[in-house]
């Protein structure tokens, strides 16, 4: 499976929010929307970071309630990892394994068309675990 066909099914809408604004709006839109994650995107629609949960937690411990106050751009991951739709889901999967991050941007020609998560990934895979646990079960009670 590939991104392409993650997309087609959960549909290719994301949450953006601009550098300037603060920690507390990124707060309201992630909880507005029950997510985990903002991608962060110039006037063009090009990533230039990605606001986590994770990511407002760590201002919030190091700086308390003053941090709500700070843009996203102090706070936001700049080096964000970015896939195409020809991507594969263990392709995706590795990737975030390794990079303990749970959001990837999905970006064709420099510009945002979708995201994926974990959550997304985990989905789609689950059906081929368990269809490889029954082919399994059905060798081991023939044999």
């Amino acid at each position: 499976m590939t991104v392409a066909h993650i997309l087609a099914e959960k549909g290719c809408s994301v949450a953006t929010v601009q550098p300037e604004r603060t920690l507390d709006d990124a707060i309201q839109l992630l909880a507005d929307r029950s997510i985990g994650a903002l991608v962060v995107t110039d006037e063009a629609q090009t990533v230039v970071g990605i606001i986590s949960e994770r990511d407002i937690m760590r201002a919030v411990a190091l700086q308390g309630a003053a941090a709500l106050g700070a843009p996203i751009s102090s706070h936001m991951t700049r080096n964000v990892a970015t896939c195409q739709r020809e991507a594969t889901n263990d392709q995706i999967m590795r990737l975030m394994t390794d990079g303990r991050f749970r959001h990837m941007p999905v970006c064709e020609h420099g510009k945002l068309v979708g995201i994926v998560s974990i959550g997304d990934v985990v989905k789609r895979r689950l059906p081929t675990l368990e269809a490889e646990q029954q082919a399994m079960r059905d060798y081991i009670t023939k044999a």
